[in-house]
């Protein structure tokens, strides 16, 4: 665990390179254990810390078992019920989901799971492209705090927090070394 300070904020690495890895490929293990036939699912990460680690949990799937499963993107910008709270336009991106959601077992992945409302707008754009066969959820880190009676179905790791704490996963893919880490802004 590693402490920094900036200006009046403090940051602590939680979970470093080599434990996020380690997490990683646990949840991929767990989807392998819990969805017997992977030609029925596909990863759809959101967007966009979420979409790195679908990618990455789709990759250790095909290391464990030698299947591609299928990963989109998800973005949930237009369900998010915080829109109108914002002064500016939201910039919209693209959602990519390969193939049809009908009928499919999607499994959606998030870095951080919070309130729930993230995954509630997830769902609510999910449904609006076809009814599922069913909707799973995936998370590297749960923090608590729920305000919808939401829960993941497979978690890297459960990490107790405050209401003046904030948790960032930080990615390669975004020019940062890979970790989480705690925030305390006082």
């Amino acid at each position: 665990m590693t402490r920094k300070q900036k200006t009046d904020t403090v940051e602590v690495r939680i979970i470093n390179r080599e434990e996020m890895a380690g997490l990683i490929g646990r949840l991929a293990a767990d989807i392998l254990d819990k969805n017997q036939d992977l030609s029925e699912i596909t990863l759809v990460g959101i967007r966009s810390r979420g979409a790195h680690l679908a990618r990455r949990i789709a990759e250790k799937i095909f290391e464990k078992c030698g299947v591609r499963v299928p990963v989109g993107i998800l973005d949930i910008t237009l369900y998010r019920d915080d829109l109108r709270s914002r002064l500016d336009q939201p910039s919209l991106l693209r959602t990519e989901i390969p193939g049809a959601v009908e009928d499919r077992n999607i499994i959606l992945v998030d870095d951080v799971l919070f309130t729930g409302r993230t995954i509630r707008a997830a769902m609510d754009g999910i449904m609006d492209m076809g009814r599922a066969r069913m909707i799973q959820l995936a998370v590297l880190v749960d923090r608590g705090f729920r305000e919808l009676p939401i829960r993941a179905n497979y978690t890297g790791r459960y990490v107790p927090t405050k209401n003046d704490q904030t948790i960032r996963v930080r990615f390669s893919e975004d020019g940062d070394e890979d970790g989480v880490i705690l925030r305390e802004i006082p």
